[in-house]
């Protein structure tokens, strides 16, 4: 059984582990204290500890953002970050969504697709020679 939750200050630690155990260090921990803070950030856990969480944004282009989503490597395609999506979705403040990944991450461009986002663009010159690709979910059901 999964629980999601806004992420606490007094979990700050569980979830900055979880961002080293990925990343290999601690450089995020600001990024991740402030999100936290401004209840940005939304964790996700199993029976006995976080696996994952998501922190997102609503100021790009007056719309939510998923800035960061990120599942321990050992809890990886359990539909963790798909549960974090659909989680954050539900709540988003804003009827439009937007998120990125590089080119090179297909994983993670699989998520999007399966979530329902579509391809909105790219950006270059953030990662040499890697474009982030740009993804985009609307809110609002289409009319048939």
């Amino acid at each position: 059984m999964t629980h999601l939750v806004i992420s606490k200050l007094s979990e700050l630690e569980e979830i900055v582990k979880i961002d080293i155990e990925v990343f290999g260090n601690d450089s995020r921990r600001k990024f991740i204290k402030n999100a936290i803070e401004e209840e940005r950030c939304i964790a996700i856990k199993n029976k006995s500890s976080f696996v994952g969480f998501l922190i997102f944004d609503i100021n790009f282009f007056d719309s939510s953002f998923i800035s960061l989503i990120v599942i321990k490597p050992t809890e990886r395609r359990k539909g963790y970050a798909t549960s974090l999506i659909e989680y954050f979705v539900s709540i988003a403040p804003t009827k439009k969504i937007f998120s990125s990944t590089n080119q090179s991450n297909i994983t993670m461009q699989e998520v999007f697709k399966v979530n329902g986002f579509i391809q909105s663009g790219f950006v270059e010159n953030l990662d040499e020679g890697d474009p982030e690709i740009i993804y985009f979910k609307s809110t609002i059901a289409p009319v048939l």
